[in-house]
């Protein structure tokens, strides 16, 4: 079942529970991920980013769409770190059903500038067919019917968006370092940036960074900052939901804290691609091998272990009923 992130995270919300967003940039990667949330009952968001969709074509997109059509679990298909509106709108025309715009190093006034664009231009992505809901508020009755008989596909209907407001680190995995000045979300400003954006989804600087962590490093989620954020918006009326970047290679008890007190979508991209690539390194030591399906088999498996393991820390697995 294909839908949009602000109807697969508005459940996660209530249940606390957090989705994985895998990073994914080839088919047998798709495959792999989605055949490990299916078998766990998981509802999953399908990751790209601009730079993996310049390597895979955006043709793949709907191969992607096909599998989540018929797959028994919610997906989104999202699109991650989007660096300008050209990017967003590439994502859009491909079908992807959730775009990020990634505005957070601009000044406060401007982030907010570029998000209201985004919103306008994905909330307003909408295919059209034919009305056969009588409560379909789009249509005032049979007199308009008559004249406009189309109404928005369930599947391409209010292209989600996600902003990110605060910084969070980045991690030199060649040097083994950590650039870990984070700009952290504040709490009122991430009030004022939802009401000013319109924002569906809102990714927060707690204290993590993207990639692998050097060895011995380890990294401080800040949870009552997460907490008092996910407050200040409900107390504000406002519904949109909280995504934690940079989730691969933390404490699991932290993630799993995190989980249950307001991030409804954590990222994981760094820990997939690790296991599925140490894994293709140790198949490659046998020169004898070269079709892709001797080889990927393996590689598909030890990612599904790590990705299992997320989805069961996340409290995802088995949640896909919830949507039913």
């Amino acid at each position: 079942m294909l839908v949009n992130m602000k109807e697969l995270l508005k459940v996660a919300d209530e249940n606390h529970f957090a989705i994985p967003a895998f990073n994914i940039s080839n088919h047998a990667m798709l495959n792999g991920v989605m055949d490990i949330t299916e078998k766990l009952n998981a509802p999953v968001i399908l990751e790209i980013h601009p730079n993996e969709l310049k390597h895979i074509g955006t043709d793949f997109i709907e191969s992607m769409k096909a599998r989540a059509a018929h797959s028994t679990v919610p997906v989104v298909i999202h699109l991650d770190h989007g660096a300008s509106f050209s990017n967003v709108m590439t994502a859009i025309r491909a079908g992807f059903t959730s775009v990020m715009i990634d505005a957070s190093s601009k000044p406060f006034e401007e982030n907010i500038a570029i998000c209201q664009k985004v919103v306008e231009a994905a909330h307003s992505a909408i295919n059209f067919t034919t009305v056969e809901d009588l409560e379909d508020p789009r249509v005032k009755g049979d007199a308009d019917r008559e004249e406009f008989r189309f109404g928005p596909a369930h599947f391409a209907g209010n292209v989600s968006v996600e902003g990110e407001l605060g910084t969070i680190g980045s991690i030199n995995e060649v040097a083994g370092s950590v650039d870990d000045k984070i700009v952290y979300t504040e709490p009122e400003d991430a009030v004022k940036f939802v009401s000013a954006t319109g924002v569906d989804t809102l990714a927060i600087a707690i204290g993590t960074s993207h990639g692998l962590y050097p060895k011995g490093y380890v990294p401080k989620l800040q949870i009552e900052r997460l907490k008092a954020i996910h407050a200040a918006l409900r107390e504000a009326g406002l519904d949109t939901c909280l995504v934690l970047h940079g989730g691969s290679g933390n404490p699991d008890d932290e993630i799993a804290e995190a989980a249950k007190n307001g991030v409804a979508k954590i990222n994981i991209s760094s820990d997939i691609k690790d296991a599925y690539y140490k894994k293709m390194r140790e198949v490659l030591q046998d020169m004898g091998k070269r079709e892709p399906m001797v080889i990927e088999p393996e590689c598909i498996r030890a990612m599904q272990v790590v990705a299992a393991h997320k989805i069961e820390l996340f409290g995802a697995a088995g949640k896909a009923d919830l949507y039913k």
